[in-house]
């Protein structure tokens, strides 16, 4: 089992990276393989809309995305966190999720997602669900805890003063590893569900 995970925090060592630290812990003993990139204090640039990758299978911006899709192609889930400004996710992670979901031209079905979000406070109910869209336009089971994943914590250091929303990433992590192994056996019992040629209906003619 592998699992790719996307941190938008800017800071290394901010609340984000205590969170995620706590589900590595759970993969650590579970075995699982991992790769963490820490993409909020890069320069990554949104989508153009250049349509180059209908063809090559790969952003024409050749930066980290593109490592990050040649480990998602492999990976058996992805997480991606951030924290929140201004109720919504950070815009370097979102202008990185943009194009790796869009560049990327792999089955993504049954590979396993699950967002994390930290903020002082509130917005992390929005911010979520944003996340949550990625993986539930790509047939990819959403993970949940016995909360909705987020933490709390303005100040580096502060999310470990919040006792339940460790316990939230815990068993996150722990639901993730479950779920990733059990799609693998039915996966071998049964194969990925038949898929159908897409369908697009335009709602402008």
């Amino acid at each position: 089992m592998k699992v790719v995970i996307i941190n938008g925090s800017p800071r290394k060592e901010g609340n984000t990276s205590f969170a995620i630290d706590e589900m590595l812990r759970v993969f650590k003993d579970e075995k699982v393989d991992y790769e963490v990139y820490q993409i909020g204090n890069k320069n990554i640039r949104g989508c153009v809309a250049c349509n180059s990758c209908a063809g090559t299978g790969r952003c024409v911006y050749n930066d980290v995305v593109n490592e990050i899709a040649a480990d998602f192609e492999d990976a058996d889930g992805l997480i991606v966190a951030t924290p929140v400004y201004y109720a919504n996710a950070n815009a370097t992670l979102i202008a990185c999720l943009d194009r790796l979901f869009y560049s990327t031209k792999f089955d993504k079905t049954m590979k396993v997602g699950a967002s994390v979000v930290c903020a002082r406070r509130g917005g992390l109910s929005a911010t979520y669900d944003q996340l949550n869209k990625y993986f539930s336009i790509s047939s990819m089971p959403i993970v949940s805890s016995n909360y909705w994943n987020s933490i709390h914590g303005r100040i580096p250091g502060e999310a470990l003063n919040d006792p339940e929303g460790l316990q939230t990433m815990r068993l996150l992590a722990k639901n993730m590893v479950f779920l990733m192994r059990s799609i693998e056996l039915g996966k071998k019992e049964y194969g990925l569900p038949k898929k159908e040629q897409k369908i697009f209906t335009h709602f402008v003619r």
